[in-house]
């Protein structure tokens, strides 16, 4: 058996421990947390207003402030999942004390979950933003801006497929590491 020199526990030890220095991510996304809330409800106070005067209310005004919302809420989502998932996955499992409102996923979503959720969301976000985009079409008083609509349709569509490239790359990795049955 290999015996194991003083230098060498105590550089796995600062090494195992080092894990800890990706904490203030962590706490730094929760700060970011606090900006996306700021935004969220920054468009909800400017859409109310806009809402509210029936006389001259635009249902796609309304469509559009509803999926700022809702893009401002994904993106949202997006930072817990990769707040909770990264935190028990890289640095330590969060004791939650059995609390009935945890998550299902939590301690539950690996590294290739995560990479998942993370390339739907943002495909997600990207398909809301270019929903977004497509219904100013119809705006005479917003300039068409060709442009700016090819580039997000290409990243959009980008995004897809390294969806689907890095679902296939999961399919391929998970077969390769079950035993063959005979």
């Amino acid at each position: 058996m290999h015996q194991r020199n003083l230098f060498e526990k105590v550089l796995e030890q600062t090494l195992f421990k080092s894990r800890w220095l990706l904490a203030p991510f962590y706490l730094g996304l929760a700060v970011s947390l606090l900006l996306l809330l700021s935004a969220f409800v920054s468009e909800l106070l400017h859409a109310i207003p806009q809402a509210m005067d029936l006389q001259h209310v635009d249902p796609e005004h309304v469509i559009l402030a509803a999926l700022g919302l809702i893009d401002l809420s994904l993106a949202g989502n997006l930072v817990v999942i990769v707040i909770f998932s990264g935190y028990e996955n890289f640095v330590s499992k969060i004791n939650t004390e059995n609390a009935e409102d945890r998550p299902s996923w939590m301690g539950t979503l690996d590294f290739s979950g995560l990479k998942m959720k993370l390339i739907g969301s943002i495909v997600a976000i990207s398909a809301i933003s270019l929903l977004r985009a497509f219904m100013t079409l119809t705006d005479p008083a917003e300039p068409l801006d060709e442009p700016r609509l090819r580039w997000m349709l290409f990243l959009h569509l980008t995004f897809v497929v390294s969806g689907l490239l890095f679902a296939a790359m999961d399919y391929v990795g998970n077969r390769a590491e079950k035993p063959k049955e005979h």
